[in-house]
């Protein structure tokens, strides 16, 4: 797994937008690898929700598609064993695919990686919460400054 270094100063909004949207997946991607099972459970579960069965058949070979028909008509409940054959290069994919369709859902990772022990401990988990909470942030920033223009009568 490559590791993601962040440059810090002279950045934009916009550049720091580009580098979290590259930067997320890989980071998540290396928190699964180092969480315990039953955390790399939770992590899963949180990204499935939001998507459909349909877009899931697209990324990782149907991997995560397979888990969301166990548990068809059913709370979503990730098994140990569902992940077996997923791998970071599968986590990527997932979180690429979620933030495109729920960024809030991969933002709400950050309450995840804060209340799990197991979860937190790890540089990558740091680097991710750190970046969650900074494009958290600036969309809120923007979409404020967005609503102040729409009420400017000019």
């Amino acid at each position: 797994m490559t590791s993601i270094a962040l440059q810090p100063g002279g950045s934009t909004p916009a550049s720091l937008d580009i580098q979290s949207e590259l930067a997320i997946p890989t980071l998540v991607a290396q928190v699964y690898e180092s969480a315990p099972a039953a955390e790399r459970c939770h992590l899963v579960e949180t990204l499935l929700r939001p998507l459909g069965v349909l877009s899931l058949v697209a990324i990782a070979n149907g991997i995560f598609a397979k888990i969301r028909f166990r548990n068809a008509g059913q709370e979503l409940n990730v098994r140990v064993d569902d992940l077996q054959n997923v791998h970071a290069a599968d986590m990527v994919a997932l979180v690429h695919h979620a933030q495109q369709v729920s960024v809030e859902t991969v933002d709400s990772l950050v309450h995840l990686l804060t209340s799990s022990g197991g979860l937190a401990g790890s540089a990558a988990a740091a680097l991710l919460i750190g970046l969650l909470v900074q494009r958290a942030r600036s969309r809120r920033s923007t979409q404020a400054q967005a609503d102040d223009s729409s009420l400017d009568p000019c």
